[in-house]
């Protein structure tokens, strides 16, 4: 299909970029999930008395900090996937706000972007 905004060069630059950075966040997100699987491991220890840990984070703590990392990546996920769907449809490197053109620039930097310089700022 014929990009109406965006060169088929591009589109396919884009493409590739996007399916890369795909693949690094599911890798990040299966680390984080290891992560995750550890700390729930090391919490119900009955041993653990990481609340009085002067030396570092507690596993509470860890849990937090490794969540939101966790619910970030999904959400990244969620960006790209969205991002490949506008590719396939015609419609990304248009503006959701303003309806311009978003500067092949600012899509080479953030494949994701919704939203041309003027709008994102």
């Amino acid at each position: 299909m014929e990009h109406p905004v965006l060169s088929g060069s591009l589109v396919a630059e884009l493409r590739a970029a996007l399916v890369d950075q795909r693949r690094a966040v599911e890798r990040t997100l299966a680390a984080r999930a290891a992560d995750l699987s550890g700390v729930a491991s090391a919490r119900g220890d009955a041993t653990a008395d990481d609340e009085h840990d002067p030396e570092g984070a507690t596993l509470s703590g860890e849990w937090s900090r490794l969540a939101g990392l966790s619910a970030a990546a999904r959400r990244e996920l969620t960006d790209i996937d969205a991002a490949l769907a506008r590719l396939d449809a015609g419609e990304a490197g248009v503006c959701e706000s303003c309806g311009e053109p978003i500067p092949e620039g600012r899509l080479r930097a953030r494949p994701t972007a919704t939203r041309c310089v003027v709008c994102a700022t």
